[in-house]
């Protein structure tokens, strides 16, 4: 299904959220996981900026979805997180995070899934597993996503896809690559299903 996206507005806090309406995917992950080439190869158009220097995004930017080109209302819409982790943001930054991201990710009505980027090129990462524990704390919903995974032969892809799934408490974990396609069409498939069932529920 096609879709046409459009940027929203960024974000600093909740009191600049849009108002909650159709259902929205979070996207979070590490600062140098690949988290903006991901959602430009999803939406097929240089809508997330992505940046040489990783940790440049300081907002959440919201994108609205629609199905048809003529449709006002979107169908469901993105949110680009900041990415954590990155050693080089200042602890000024890191210290402001909590104030705007945890609430939209605990309190946001119409938040659908999380869609957490990990790389498939490395092991575990002890923010992406505090990630996991503490979606399942505030009981969000949550897919994990490894990124980058054309870098990997067959054997390895198979043996990260069980070690990331294994430290995530992440069955429906997806390998994907922004540059070849891969899973990409699995991806879709499954913010379809959820977006039709949340519309579901919010209306």
């Amino acid at each position: 299904m096609q879709v046409f996206p459009k940027f929203i507005l960024s974000a600093t806090s909740a009191a600049h959220f849009p108002a909650p309406s159709a259902p929205e995917f979070a996207f979070l992950g590490r600062s140098n996981v690949g988290k903006s080439s991901l959602i430009n190869a999803l939406l097929g158009s240089r809508q997330a900026r992505v940046s040489s220097t990783p940790g440049r995004t300081r907002a959440i930017n919201f994108f609205s979805l629609t199905t048809s080109p003529e449709r006002r209302q979107p169908n469901f819409l993105f949110a680009d997180l900041p990415g954590y982790g990155y050693a080089k943001i200042s602890k000024s930054i890191s210290a402001e995070w909590p104030r705007f991201i945890e609430p939209y990710l605990a309190e946001r009505p119409t938040l659908a899934l999380c869609i957490c980027l990990v790389d498939s090129n490395i092991p575990p990462q002890a923010s992406d597993i505090q990630l996991a524990e503490f979606l399942r704390t505030i009981q969000r919903p949550y897919m994990v996503v490894a990124t980058k995974a054309d870098r990997l032969s067959g054997n390895a892809r198979a043996k990260a896809k069980q070690t990331l799934s294994r430290a995530l408490s992440a069955d429906n974990l997806l390998l994907c690559s922004a540059k070849t396609g891969l899973g990409m069409k699995e991806l879709w498939s499954e913010i379809h299903r959820i977006a039709e069932e949340a519309g579901a529920k919010i209306k």
